[in-house]
């Protein structure tokens, strides 16, 4: 797009209102108040702001849904970014379609799929990074894709720094004086593309290495996601003959299967195990799970909005990073 042509994000800026309005007023929605309406149109014309071609299909009717391509779609994380997503639309007309996503033959045959399928406007993809052949070929079907924890350097995308996440959990444990720091992640699977347990991984040894304390292979368990994996993880780790005195989770699912099995063990969180998550889940306020805070919310409802901003302009790609927190509770101390 040339610089300076107004995007649908200007238009709602001039308006105040939110994207989605804007996009019912365009595509004819009839819920939206008159002096809405009023304005936004003010607004369009203010700015000469002109609609792509793929908005004008959608206001003809031949495009009505965007899709929202998950893995594991039941799990708490895209649950959340589900809902931040689903607060953007609003009343919206355009439908809303959920593809869950098990297997890696399933990934693929949804992407073929949502190409086929003329009334789609646009897709948001969750932690699955696209080929070179998919997002050409979504590109030549005329869909607009937003990527969400997932990365292609043709594709707009919403991040956050992993690597950094690993860094700030771990240095914590470091500050507190632990020195045997162990890590339960999950398994990489190339052919999906999942990288942020390994990632964070990576940020783990970092600090470490950064703090003069050994990286010890005997810490490092993974396998897949989940709250009984990491809970068997964790057990390992306990019975080794010196045992960790702080565990670092991936994600707060699995830091909640840690500390099942340190009580399950007869050990006490923090006295005798120290124990951070990732994410901040709702679930781990109620534990006082320490965690590095993400805005999966947040990303949802961003991830949205650039997404009903590209289906009615085509702007350049961009990448855009969101802030990560430490969130310290009840769950790290001092090691006795």
């Amino acid at each position: 797009m040339p610089a300076g042509t107004p995007t649908i994000t200007d238009v709602a800026q001039r308006a105040g209102v939110g994207i989605a309005t804007v996009s019912r007023v365009i595509n004819g929605g009839s819920q939206v108040r008159p002096q809405t309406r009023a304005r936004v149109l003010a607004a369009i014309d203010e700015l000469d702001y002109r609609p792509a071609d793929n908005a004008r299909s959608l206001a003809r009717g031949r495009r009505e849904a965007l899709g929202v391509i998950v893995p594991f779609f039941t799990h708490p994380s895209a649950v959340e970014r589900l809902r931040g997503g689903l607060e953007v639309m609003g009343d919206d007309p355009i439908q809303v379609v959920a593809f869950n996503v098990a297997t890696v033959e399933h990934r693929d045959r949804q992407l073929k799929q949502l190409r086929m399928l003329d009334q789609t406007a646009g897709v948001i993809i969750v932690s699955l990074s696209p080929s070179d052949e998919d997002a050409a070929a979504l590109d030549r079907a005329g869909i607009a894709v937003v990527l969400l924890d997932a990365e292609h350097p043709n594709l707009t995308r919403i991040v956050i720094d992993d690597v950094h996440g690993g860094e700030l959990a771990t240095q914590h444990l470091l500050d507190l004086g632990h020195e045997r720091v162990a890590f339960v992640g999950d398994d990489w699977t190339p052919a999906y593309g999942f990288r942020s347990s390994a990632r964070r991984h990576e940020g783990y040894e970092r600090a470490l290495r950064r703090g003069g304390v050994e990286v010890r292979n005997s810490y490092y368990r993974k396998g897949p996601h989940g709250r009984v994996t990491a809970h068997r993880l964790t057990r390992e780790l306990l019975d080794l003959p010196q045992p960790p005195t702080a565990i670092f989770a991936a994600s707060d699912t699995q830091a909640l299967g840690v500390l099942e099995a340190v009580g399950a063990a007869g050990l006490s969180v923090p006295h005798d195990v120290s124990v951070i998550g990732f994410d901040d889940l709702e679930t781990a306020a109620y534990v006082g799970l320490t965690t590095v805070r993400q805005p999966l919310q947040q990303s949802g409802r961003r991830a949205t909005e650039l997404l009903l901003s590209s289906l009615h302009s085509k702007p350049e790609p961009i990448e855009e990073r969101l802030p990560l927190e430490l969130v310290v509770r009840s769950t790290t101390g001092p090691p006795t």
